[in-house]
């Protein structure tokens, strides 16, 4: 099977300071998984690699064999944990905006997502709560036809109802045949749609494994194992 998302040995600095060391991994299409750490653990800069928003200091990355620039954006559609929207749009800007700058952008799936999120087009962004606008959020990112969807943080901050609304629309609306990579320290909320997770700590990959199989060899649940790793952090 090929891989959708490929990183090779990828290492990333600021100045003296390491943030990644050494990374690789792979993951292969119709998969959810879950990059999992905690705050300052390297997931927001190894999310930015990926979507060619920063170049590693060393290694590689490549989605379906391209490497990461600019032909690799056409691939990939990131959310990242800052919204992509302006305060003065309303929702229906919103739309128009992707639709302009993404010539992948499905309107007709966008509007079917605002059904199911509760969402209006005439709704002022300003005037959307923290849930509704991560609700919005991941709209837009999930209305491109990518084949690698980064969804950074998708439920931070979020009260739980929204959480539940955001996970339902993921399992609702993923292409079979894309893959999705969310980062999140939140696991006991969201483990239960992936298919694998890739642990980093320090900047470096700790486990990457089928989520059935670690919760077959572990005896633990990904949350109680993630607590564990990350007991001294």
């Amino acid at each position: 099977m090929d891989s959708i998302l490929q990183v090779r040995q990828v290492s990333k600095t600021y100045g003296s300071r390491q943030v990644l060391h050494n990374v690789s991994f792979e993951l292969g299409p119709g998969k959810i998984a879950g990059l999992l750490g905690s705050n300052g653990s390297g997931k927001s800069t190894m999310m930015k690699l990926i979507a060619g928003l920063a170049q590693p200091s060393a290694g590689s990355i490549s989605v379906l064999d391209t490497p990461v620039g600019e032909e690799s954006k056409l691939l990939v559609s990131f959310m990242p944990d800052r919204p992509l929207t302006e305060k003065w749009m309303k929702v229906g800007d919103a739309l128009k905006f992707m639709r302009d700058f993404y010539p992948d952008f499905d309107p007709e799936k966008a509007r079917r997502m605002l059904d199911f999120m509760t969402l209006s087009e005439k709704s002022k962004i300003s005037s959307l709560s923290k849930g509704m606008n991560e609700r919005l959020q991941l709209t837009l990112a999930l209305s491109r036809r990518a084949r690698l969807y980064m969804l950074d943080e998708p439920i931070g901050g979020v009260d739980p109802v929204a959480r539940t609304k955001i996970l339902n629309a993921l399992m609702e609306f993923y292409e079979e045949d894309s893959t999705i990579l969310i980062s999140t320290h939140l696991v006991s909320d969201i483990e239960r749609i992936f298919d694998e997770v890739i642990f980093i700590k320090e900047g470096e990959i700790i486990l990457h494994s089928d989520v059935e199989e670690l919760r077959l060899q572990r005896g633990k649940s990904i949350d109680e194992l993630f607590r564990e790793v990350y007991a001294e952090c």
